[in-house]
């Protein structure tokens, strides 16, 4: 494990390689699940808010389910989570012309409709991020069959999680904090 201020991360996050691949994987992780995306509280009050600027970037059937469901619903293990359709794919997503499951919120974000990018959970993903008390646990969980062409292609450009990362690291953690990660790798890289 690796201590950094309150978070403890899996060796793996610094030791394994992972690049999505989404012509391979099609999004599969926006549909592929138990539940919808983990939300903390914050993000729960950020959905209520923006929801009306990211509607229109979402199937209508899909809007109506949120409209039908509420901008989250509440699981069992994970607490507040996306709305899905019939528990399958987030009640967030789209399916574009490749057939990629692409997030709605997302699409808005990069069209200047909102502020938001995601949920932090959506961005992390292949890290999930268990909060405790006091402390975060961060374990890198990719799926087996679902994530392999984006442990293969990381493998063969040679990009460890935590770089592919990056920005999720620091938009959650803060920039120091992803330099004190990089120094970590990098010492951990030299003594192999």
């Amino acid at each position: 494990m690796i201590a950094i201020d309150n978070v403890l991360l899996s060796d793996e996050v610094i030791q394994e390689n992972f690049v999505c691949d989404l012509r391979k994987c099609k999004g599969g992780c926006c549909v592929d699940g138990d539940c919808g995306a983990p939300l903390n509280e914050e993000e729960v009050l950020i959905l209520k808010e923006i929801y009306p600027a990211v509607r229109p970037y979402l199937p209508a059937q899909y809007a109506a389910e949120i409209d039908r469901q509420g901008t989250h619903t509440m699981d069992d293990e994970y607490g507040y989570v996306t709305p899905t359709i019939n528990g399958g794919i987030c009640a967030y997503g789209y399916t574009d012309d490749l057939g990629i499951v692409k997030c709605g919120i997302e699409k808005a974000y990069n069209e200047g409709a909102i502020t938001f990018k995601k949920p932090i959970s959506c961005n992390l993903y292949p890290l999930r991020i268990k909060e405790n008390d006091g402390y975060d646990t961060v374990n890198y969980e990719p799926r087996p069959v679902l994530c392999r062409p984006a442990c293969t292609l990381g493998n063969r450009l040679k990009v460890p999680v935590y770089k592919f990362l990056e920005g999720p690291l620091v938009r959650k953690y803060g920039q120091e904090f992803y330099d004190t990660l990089d120094a970590v790798a990098k010492k951990y890289k030299d003594r192999l």
